[in-house]
């Protein structure tokens, strides 16, 4: 599968790690699912999410596929029941840790659809999206959390991240992922952030 040079070594917000909005440690792969933030968004939450195609079926390159609107919807009988569906993410994280990109975190991806966080609608708007290759309710892999870990690490260097939720929290009721096989407490360790950073449902009693 083709994949683009992030940008230039010259581009605005380039400090070693980022380069307009381009992870350095990420295969980059660009989706045409993106656009402009609105003016003054502040991009300030990371939304974590669950995919895998067929569900529950890892290892092929449907996902990026997907991303990338090359899916070709024939190949599996599951694929017709998305057909022409154009989404993106700014991050997928495969189960063995890889990690891949397809929008420029200075964009708006296509990844939270109808939403609310922090008294704000359209968390697309200013929130960074991070699929994890997996079935929603299912556990992750170790190496998972610590690509995971060190991504969201990297954006709050580079972003002003106030928060972190997952799908099921910011469209409660439509959304479930990443589900409760997502071990919320494993990534506060690994990050060591204030609690008041994650989701109220995911803190101990």
């Amino acid at each position: 599968m083709p994949t683009i040079e992030a940008a230039t070594s010259n581009a605005s917000g380039d400090d070693g790690l980022w380069r307009a909005g381009w992870y350095r440690f990420a295969k980059a792969l660009q989706s045409p699912n993106f656009g402009p933030r609105p003016a003054g968004a502040q991009t300030d939450l990371i939304v974590l999410h669950s995919i895998s195609l067929p569900p529950g079926e890892y290892g092929g390159d449907a996902v990026q596929q997907l991303f990338a609107n090359q899916l070709d919807w024939d190949a599996h009988p599951y694929f017709q029941s998305i057909r022409g569906l154009q989404v993106s993410s700014h991050f997928y994280v495969r189960r063995n840790g890889e990690l891949w990109q397809f929008v420029s975190c200075d964009e708006r991806a296509w990844h939270a659809g109808v939403s609310s966080w922090r008294g704000r609608e359209n968390c697309n708007d200013d929130s960074i999206g991070i699929e994890l290759e997996g079935l929603e309710g299912q556990p992750f892999d170790e190496a998972q959390y610590e690509t995971l870990a060190s991504l969201c690490a990297a954006i709050a260097q580079h972003y002003a991240i106030a928060f972190i939720a997952g799908h099921e929290h910011i469209a409660p009721g439509r959304k479930q992922d990443p589900g409760a096989g997502f071990d919320w407490q494993l990534l506060r360790g690994q990050l060591g952030w204030s609690p008041r950073m994650f989701p109220e449902q995911v803190l101990p009693l």
